[in-house]
């Protein structure tokens, strides 16, 4: 039987129902920032809610996005992605990003 909902849309909610255990199981590398449009907008993913959110880059709604997850201990991580972010495309302004972020005390603990 053929099904109407595509591929990605399919693993998508594989993806989500195996979190409900309330155990975290993450197969290889998990990445908190997807860029989109050159680096203007990113999908910020949030292991503390199981959300995806699509936020500006340049927006206060990014800065506590991101300081959530810096706050439940992730900062490292977050900062390690930005960093090779900005080293793989360096036209996008991802070290514009993490100054933003720095600047604001995300990554203060």
């Amino acid at each position: 039987m053929a099904s109407n909902t595509s591929k990605t849309a399919r693993a998508s909610v594989r993806a989500g129902q195996a979190g409900q255990g309330g155990a975290l199981s993450v197969l290889g590398e998990f990445k908190y920032l997807i860029p989109l449009n050159n680096g203007k907008f990113a999908y910020v993913r949030n292991l503390t809610n199981g959300k995806t959110a699509h936020l500006r880059t340049d927006s206060d709604a990014f800065v506590e996005e991101i300081r959530t997850l810096a706050g439940a201990g992730h900062a490292v991580k977050i900062r390690a992605e930005l960093t090779g972010l900005a080293a793989a495309f360096p036209a996008h302004g991802w070290d514009v990003t993490e100054k933003r972020l720095v600047d604001a005390g995300v990554f203060e603990a």
